[in-house]
């Protein structure tokens, strides 16, 4: 028992540190994204807009590729009824995915924007803000089932 412990802790220690740079990449990403209505329409805000793109795409990224497949793994090996409660999770979370990337499409090099385009850009990151909302509670509740639910055991 106790080596299986140790083999846990050895095995999901480092999750917890995904974890911690992955949020700190969140609080990065909604600062930038509070501070972008703060500018006119010029060139200020353009390169807001593709920093803030840029931070946005890395946090999905980050999600996607290293943060959801590290804890889906360690659900999996845990085999304790918390993957498939988390698997439920990831058809919403992609929801907001595919509305981040549309807006990084559109947006992310918007350079001398028409009256329109400033108009879809207002709505578009207003829904974009509602959507990453959203998703940051889906996130938060898999961090629970998948890895807080084990902490314990990976820690103990």
């Amino acid at each position: 028992m106790l080596e299986k412990c140790k083999s846990a802790k050895e095995r999901w220690g480092g999750v917890s540190e995904i974890i911690d740079g992955w949020l700190e990449e969140r609080q990065e990403l909604i600062s930038q994204f509070v501070h972008i209505p703060e500018q006119h329409i010029n060139e200020d805000l353009n390169n807001r807009v593709q920093g803030f793109c840029q931070v946005l795409m890395d946090y999905l990224s980050s999600g996607h590729f290293e943060v959801y497949e590290q804890l889906l793994r360690e659900g999996s090996d845990f085999a304790d009824g918390s993957l498939e409660e988390a698997q439920k999770l990831l058809p919403k979370i992609q929801l907001s995915t595919d509305i981040a990337l549309d807006f990084n499409d559109d947006f992310s090099s918007l350079i001398n924007p028409t009256v329109q385009q400033i108009r879809d850009f207002s709505e578009r990151l207003s829904q974009l803000g509602e959507s990453l909302e959203d998703r940051f509670e889906l996130e938060d509740q898999m961090i629970a089932v998948l890895h807080t639910s084990h902490k314990d055991l990976v820690e103990g």
